[in-house]
């Protein structure tokens, strides 16, 4: 299929699924004002790594280092584990959450070299919610009730039906599928977002958020509604996701009022951020740097399986590619792009703080550890095999393409011209790693039992791919000064568990990204009302991810 743009045709392959071709549903023209914005390149001048003297060469090296970064099978489980950091799982959601928000690239292919600057981006680069309200009820009144009714003023996004799943012993009453069509497919403004069960329910979330805040707001019309709920959700991003998951130091410099009262956001009028690298000429731009590598760190987030409830038993977020002596067998994945089983309903306390759990250790009684939040794995050059072994819904039916996720992160840095980690690390000023400091494996491993880039292939010698070294250089930071996460427990208080997060080349990539499309988006709270403050906070006066869900929830 080819869409035509003035100039220029755009070609989309037959099979892209969300990681790299045009899913169901999303065939929007280029040209609209909503959807259009453009890839780009934070250090254009820098050469693109090459790893080999042909392609076949390059891509072979590039799968090595691949297998290399897969852990050996793990069962999946829920219980306390040393590749967990301080950081809920709902995080690693909310990071794909926000990656369908603000980036989709139809014409890209694993196939063939890519030219950035031709490249279109789908979504804007901007944290406005276009996967769930997509063009609006006057262009997409079918996600809305009496959303092609002028007369009607609610204008609220249609939820899915209400599951019945079991969590503490009791049914979950405000956990819900997506509005699905005939087929199964999810009717919603981006389909990625029902890709898996969590992420699916997460979607639904911010339906219900919408939805919430309309009826306690009758008043105000479905745009200053849409505007309050965005703010919201620029302000978890901004305050809550970045500090999760960037090191403090880097966040401070690039976003100095994320801290500007000592622990607490001040505003970007009086501690305004420093963008040394994001310097967008008319309009953001999406970084292929970030979009390509840096912001794929969630990826070594992933856990090899989730308890979504009380009722049901661990399940793989995809399939295993064995079946290891000791591993229960599971009767499901979480895949998505399907109608929800009931007994999916998440009970979200697993998933992010929202009221405090047992802490999981192996001398808890059994449903204590069934119970407990389950926390993110660490941000390093490992990820879990189930990423090995990606589902067909994902990838596309076609059985020459990269079933593994870190071979089709690495094959698409390279074939989009990606400069080096080390290369960025000098035009950022900052000394590069040392080879013998890119460790492939798990934080939580001593450092020396791990290969090193070079033992991997000596093709990487002082040439590391730009998405591994980010990885690598939190685990890098973590070994040398660990910074703590916060994790609140019924059995043991607060509990700080020592958390990678990104560093100099990394951290600023993204910060700087999201910094940068802020300062950019002229409806954005750093612009429109830079001092505004949420209003759903806590009972600490916070409002982060936590808040967000029991607004939602209810």
């Amino acid at each position: 299929m080819t869409i035509e743009r003035p100039n220029q045709p755009v070609v989309t392959p037959a099979s892209v699924r969300p990681h790299g071709a045009l899913p169901r549903g999303l065939a929007m023209d280029t040209r609209s004002r909503l959807f259009e914005g453009r890839f780009g390149r934070l250090f254009r001048a820098l050469p693109p790594a090459d790893f080999g003297a042909s392609d076949a060469e390059a891509e072979s090296l590039l799968e090595t280092l691949a297998r290399a970064m897969i852990h050996e099978v793990d069962c999946p489980k829920d219980g306390a584990d040393d590749e967990e950091s301080g950081i809920p799982s709902a995080y690693t959601y909310l990071g794909q959450f926000v990656d369908h928000d603000i980036t989709f690239d139809p014409a890209s292919s694993l196939m063939r070299q890519n030219d950035p600057d031709a490249l279109v981006d789908f979504r804007t680069p901007r944290l406005d919610l276009d996967s769930v309200y997509a063009r609006g009820p006057d262009d997409q009144p079918y996600l809305y009730h009496g959303g092609d009714d002028p007369r009607h003023l609610e204008k609220t996004l249609i939820e899915g039906r209400e599951l019945h799943g079991a969590a503490l012993g009791t049914a979950i009453h405000r956990s819900r599928d997506l509005p699905r069509a005939a087929n199964g497919r999810a009717i919603i403004g981006d389909p990625r977002n029902d890709e898996n069960v969590i992420v699916s329910q997460l979607q639904g979330l911010l339906l219900r958020f919408h939805n919430r805040y309309r009826a306690e707001h009758r008043s105000l019309s479905f745009e200053a509604v849409q505007q309050h709920v965005r703010f919201h959700y620029q302000w978890v991003v901004t305050t809550d996701f970045l500090r999760r998951v960037v090191s403090r130091a880097v966040l401070e410099r690039v976003m100095p009022h994320v801290f500007g009262n000592g622990d607490r956001p001040s505003d970007v009028v009086d501690d305004p951020p420093v963008l040394r690298f994001y310097h967008p000429r008319d309009a953001a731009f999406m970084p292929l740097e970030f979009s390509a590598a840096a912001y794929r760190f969630g990826h070594s987030m992933v856990r090899p399986g989730y308890r979504l409830n009380d009722a049901i038993g661990v399940l793989p977020i995809f399939a295993l590619t064995s079946s290891p002596d000791g591993c229960e067998p599971a009767p499901d994945t979480l895949r998505g792009f399907r109608p929800m089983n009931h007994a999916w309903a998440i009970d979200w306390a697993r998933f992010v703080d929202t009221a405090p759990r047992a802490a999981g250790l192996e001398d808890a009684p059994d449903g204590e550890k069934r119970q407990r939040l389950q926390l993110a794995y660490k941000i390093d050059p490992s990820l879990v095999d189930p990423l090995a072994n990606l589902d067909a819904s994902v990838t596309g039916p076609d059985p020459g393409v990269f079933r593994s996720l870190a071979a089709r992160n690495l094959v698409r840095g390279w074939r989009m011209r990606l400069p080096s980690g080390q290369a960025v690390a000098r035009a950022m000023g900052v000394a590069p790693l040392a080879d013998d400091e890119i460790r492939i494996g798990a934080a939580s491993d001593d450092a020396g039992s791990l290969p090193s880039i070079t033992q991997v292939a000596e093709a990487f010698a002082g040439n590391c791919p730009l998405w591994t070294y980010v990885l690598a250089e939190a685990a890098r930071d973590f070994r040398a000064a660990p910074e703590s996460e916060t994790v609140p427990t019924t059995t043991d208080g607060d509990l700080l568990v020592g958390t990678p997060k990104l560093g100099e080349v990394g951290g600023t990539i993204v910060a700087e990204t999201f910094a940068g499309m802020m300062l950019q988006d002229r409806h954005s709270f750093w612009n429109l009302d830079p001092r505004w403050r949420p209003t759903l906070v806590g009972a600490d006066e916070r409002f982060t991810l936590r808040e967000l869900v029991r607004y939602a929830l209810g």
